[in-house]
């Protein structure tokens, strides 16, 4: 990694099986209860647009670039939610689930960003609030709370 081309790595261990996560990631409902309100919207076709909205306001956009259930699912990602993000490149999120024994590993990897990007530094606060979430909703039936989310939530009522 160097300072110009970031790449972010993260592992998790989930209680579940390779159908179960990989199901997870690409829904609609579930990405909405585990990412806090983001909800993903696609088709999932190679070259099809994906979409995440939060309370009808265009949080990130992408295209799918990999459709490889249940091992391997990847896609671009822009922020649309913040002009100082919105101008940069998309860059490139890829899921990989291997079953290991009675759980999955999930390696989420996130890289080709920007030269001097403003993204990575945001995702790498976010991505283990949400792939923690994620965990817990496989394994518990239950997601995290984002500190941020709660406080918008707050000032909206």
């Amino acid at each position: 990694m160097t300072a110009n081309n970031p790449i972010f790595v993260y592992v998790s261990h989930i209680a579940s099986t390779p159908d179960k996560v990989f199901q997870a990631l690409p829904d609609t409902e579930a990405t909405a209860k585990f990412w806090f309100g983001n909800a993903v919207t696609s088709n999932w076709k190679v070259g099809s647009p994906v979409t995440f909205h939060r309370e009808g306001k265009l949080i990130i956009q992408g295209e799918v670039l990999e459709y490889d259930p249940p091992r391997r699912l990847s896609h671009s990602f822009k922020p649309m939610h913040d002009e100082k993000f919105s101008a940069e490149q998309p860059s490139r999120v890829v899921y990989e689930i291997e079953q290991q024994r009675d759980q999955v590993k999930l390696t989420v990897t996130h890289d080709d960003f920007a030269p001097d990007t403003k993204v990575f530094a945001n995702i790498s606060n976010g991505w283990p609030l949400v792939l923690s979430s994620l965990k817990s909703y496989l394994e518990t039936n239950r997601v995290l709370r984002a500190p941020w989310y709660d406080k918008q939530e707050a000032a909206a009522s």
